[in-house]
């Protein structure tokens, strides 16, 4: 009895890590599909945290006058709006989101919005320095859902985020695939 045990416990763990493999290794396949599906994006979603995103953002949505303008958590939602309005950008376009608290819920907040409203690829706009955590945080959030994104960053003069910042967030991003939890928490 105890031999079929350490056969089954041997197995399951097996069975276990294929599955985690195959969900991770099916990210570049479903940003694949939807980058050719939707070769151009179809929204913006704005990083909040920095009013000069926000004039970027501004000017880059009066090229795209049809796309929706995403932004998650910024600092003062309602300087924000009035930024937009008083671009004549329609407030219909505008969806303000303040559920977020860090970096991986700007995206996590927000995917389930972006399913919803078929949207299978996104302009990302945040600034530069921010960009390769961003990046790696949407490829696994984003990417999990088959949502594409093409980046856009905004200049800035700050240095570059910490290896380790993008790493704890890659990981926090994984356990979102698994779990529905950020760990924003701990």
């Amino acid at each position: 009895m105890k031999q079929i045990f350490c056969i089954f416990k041997k197995y399951w763990i097996l069975a276990l890590v294929a599955l985690l493999l195959s969900s991770l290794f099916a990210i570049p396949v479903r940003l694949t599909i939807a980058k050719i599906q939707v070769p151009q994006p179809q929204a913006f979603l704005m990083l909040g945290g920095d009013p000069i995103r926000e004039n970027f953002t501004v000017e880059l949505a009066l090229w795209y006058p049809s796309l929706n303008i995403w932004i998650s958590s910024p600092p003062e939602p309602e300087k924000t709006r009035k930024i937009f309005i008083d671009a004549n950008i329609p407030q219909r376009r505008l969806h303000i989101d303040n559920r977020a608290v860090d970096t991986v819920t700007n995206f996590t907040s927000l995917v389930d919005n972006f399913n919803k409203r078929h949207l299978q690829h996104l302009f990302l706009i945040t600034s530069d320095y921010h960009m390769p955590r961003a990046r790696a945080i949407a490829t696994i959030i984003l990417g999990s859902q088959g949502i594409a994104f093409t980046p856009v960053s905004v200049p800035s003069n700050q240095p570059r985020e910490s290896n380790l910042r993008i790493l704890r967030d890659v990981c926090r991003s994984l356990l979102w695939i698994f779990t529905r939890r950020t760990g924003a928490s701990l």
